[in-house]
């Protein structure tokens, strides 16, 4: 019979040690709920031998060098592939040799159920979808009542289109209370110069830079709305923290996020459309029924962000492979 007690598990990130980049926080979060199942799991940027049982690769692309590296050093061990955004809705389309990391894979992991059609018919079937978990934080501060405050946390590189809830806020009516409160570190001069710049000139808009974690995670909690206006996500780790925290979403219109909240969810706007962003601002602050709408939506989803939930999909998938091994070990 399989058993997956004591093994030791790498997990190989592109994000580097310290980088609070989402690839770098999924990986920290998985090593805590694996060493919850009793492993032994260590993280690093690239495999080079490390004594293993499994391999967990984030990023098809930017850890195919250690997938490669580890199916040719243990063929007969197991592979895990963690596929993100940009794995998803750009290397895939683009780049042939991302497609070897899910050849080799004994399993592919995904975040949402959406990005399981991204994928090649023939690796559809060793793909399992497994929620990122969050809890709220502890004693959450009310919303604040002079403001309606409206969060967004994302760093300031291009993918996340950081600028775009800063640009919405400017087309609001004068009566508005909205305020949007940036959080994430800026990962080019030209991005922290623009955020400097866009405070001057926007009233509404003032970047806290790269927030301590536990800080986010209250201001969040604290805030009206989750301002998620990504390009493309794989499923952000934020989105399962406003879920968590009972904190209505507004959202681009993207897959990774769809996956999640459902096609029909009421707060939804197409990638850089400005106007309708500023349309759904103004709408959750003004419209109660529709807010509570989307509170309601939110707490639905709840379930799905549990991290029961989130351990017990990592316990079967562990169990699962093992299972895999050790009969394919039997038949050699």
């Amino acid at each position: 019979m399989a058993t997956t007690a004591h093994k030791r598990i790498l997990i190989v990130t592109p994000a580097a040690e310290g980088s609070r980049r989402g690839n770098r926080i999924t990986a920290q979060r998985w090593a805590s709920l694996l060493r919850s199942l009793g492993h032994t799991v260590d993280i690093a940027e690239t495999y080079s031998g490390q004594d293993c049982d499994l391999l967990i690769a984030l990023h098809a692309r930017r850890s195919l060098p250690s997938v490669l590296d580890y199916a040719a050093d243990r063929p007969s061990q197991p592979l895990i592939v963690a596929l993100t955004g940009t794995d998803l809705y750009h290397d895939l389309r683009v780049d042939q040799s991302c497609l070897e990391a899910l050849r080799l894979a004994t399993r592919l992991v995904v975040l949402q159920p959406a990005a399981v059609a991204e994928l090649p018919e023939e690796y559809q079937d060793k793909t399992r979808v497994i929620y990122q978990s969050a809890v709220a934080p502890p004693n959450p501060c009310p919303p604040r009542a002079e403001v309606f405050e409206v969060c967004v946390l994302a760093h300031l590189r291009p993918v996340k289109d950081p600028f775009r809830a800063a640009l919405a806020a400017r087309r609001l009516p004068d009566d508005s209370r909205i305020r949007v409160l940036h959080l994430g570190a800026a990962l080019s001069a030209e991005m922290e110069r623009r955020a400097r710049r866009e405070m001057k000139e926007n009233r509404r808009y003032v970047w806290l830079g790269d927030t301590p974690r536990g800080v986010a995670q209250r201001i969040l909690a604290r805030s009206r709305l989750l301002v998620l206006t990504s390009e493309m996500e794989g499923g952000a780790n934020v989105l399962s923290e406003a879920i968590a925290a009972g904190v209505p979403v507004v959202a681009s219109r993207i897959p990774g996020t769809t996956g999640i909240v459902g096609e029909d969810y009421p707060a939804l706007f197409d990638v850089g459309d400005t106007d309708a962003l500023a349309r759904l601002l103004v709408r959750a602050e003004a419209d109660r029924a529709f807010y509570q709408e989307l509170k309601e939506r939110i707490a639905e989803l709840t379930k799905l962000v549990d991290p029961a939930r989130e351990r017990h999909a990592w316990r079967d998938l562990l169990a699962e492979i093992w299972r895999l091994t050790e009969e394919n070990s039997a038949n050699t």
